[in-house]
């Protein structure tokens, strides 16, 4: 999960298009990371994105000591809005259908192993346990309006999946005043509709699951292109990390058994119907590893999926679902040219 923090600064230019309409771009800061908005319009919108991304900042960053999500981890009385009840109740299914591989409230077992506001030099199995005790997606819930708690200590963190609903926001915005080319991203996660200022659809890139060394250009594994409405997310693990006494700990943790997951997935990219939904799945998935998150996945059948993982012998593999198909163009080609041949 990474701390979500609004900045709100934007850099502005446009591509000329047909008609009275033109293609602009939108870049800047945004809950601690870098966001980029590509738009057809008539005009600039950047008021009406501040806008839509100050409304998700006041619901569900716990940094912001005037969020609706602070004010619920205070214990104070508050009374949830659209934003906080539409990000828990997704973020409560995707909790079922993983069976607590995704959870809101496991921030405190983030922050013990040094990826959220705090660190703990020593992590012990007994202090686990203890944070345990007020860990656990079925120990919190809405009635109506307000969040009750089992436990006042519970503290909820929607990091790991606030990113791509603010993407989600935004393109419902955008759709409001009648724009239908757009691709909004966030840190990474993409919600898109539409077609770029070639006519073609949007293109995201999966990185190679590798270190980033300065001078070392980032390598793409594998390019997505969508031709229709949807959200597009990758989480993986080969950036946020840090070694302790020669052990590698990296940054997705398993809300069930309270330690790093250590699984065989690197990378794992979620296309879905929007962009909250793929990025709570892909976080989930890359917890759980290989042969369950295929499990979850085609038992779902609620997204496609795209995983580079590491086999028994040390080597990269990939595995996609065969609906992921039509979203690569490159393998796309290859499948037509396999299935011409006798």
């Amino acid at each position: 999960m990474k701390k979500i923090v609004y900045l709100g600064l934007s850099v502005l230019f446009f591509i000329s298009c047909q008609s009275n309409t033109s293609y602009f771009e939108e870049s800047g800061s945004v809950f601690h990371t870098l966001y980029q908005i590509k738009y057809e319009a008539p005009k600039l919108m950047t008021e009406e994105i501040d806008a839509a991304l100050a409304e998700v900042n006041l619901s569900l960053n716990p940094f912001n000591p005037n969020a609706i999500i602070a004010k619920v981890n205070r214990n104070e009385e508050v009374e949830t809005d659209e934003h906080f009840r539409t990000v828990f109740n997704k973020a409560m299914e995707i909790s079922v259908h993983t069976e607590g591989m995704f959870d809101i409230t496991s921030g405190p077992l983030i922050n013990i192993w040094g990826f959220g506001t705090t660190k703990n030099d020593v992590v012990s199995p007994q202090l686990i346990d203890s944070i345990k005790q007020f860990v656990g997606y079925r120990k919190v819930r809405l009635e109506g309006n307000r969040v009750i708690k089992d436990d006042p200590r519970i503290q909820l963190n929607c990091s790991a999946i606030a990113k791509g609903y603010a993407c989600d926001v935004v393109a419902a915005m955008l759709e409001s005043h009648g724009i239908k080319n757009y691709m909004v991203d966030i840190g990474g996660e993409s919600t898109i509709n539409g077609v770029n200022a070639k006519g073609q659809g949007w293109r995201v890139g999966i990185r190679k699951p590798e270190e980033v060394t300065p001078g070392k250009a980032i390598t793409i594994e594998e390019v997505i292109q969508l031709n229709k409405k949807g959200g597009i997310a990758t989480s993986g693990d080969y950036q946020n990390y840090y070694i302790k006494d020669g052990k590698k700990f990296a940054h997705t943790i398993s809300p069930v058994t309270g330690y790093p997951a250590e699984q065989d997935i690197l990378s794992c990219t979620i296309v879905a119907e929007n962009c909250m939904t793929a990025d709570g799945y892909a976080t989930a998935l890359m917890a759980s590893g290989m042969k369950e998150a295929i499990r979850i996945a085609d038992t779902l059948k609620k997204f496609e999926y795209y995983l580079i993982y590491m086999d028994e012998k040390g080597s990269h593999k990939i595995k996609y679902s065969e609906g992921m198909i039509p979203y690569l163009p490159n393998r796309k080609e290859l499948a037509v040219l396999e299935s011409s041949n006798p």
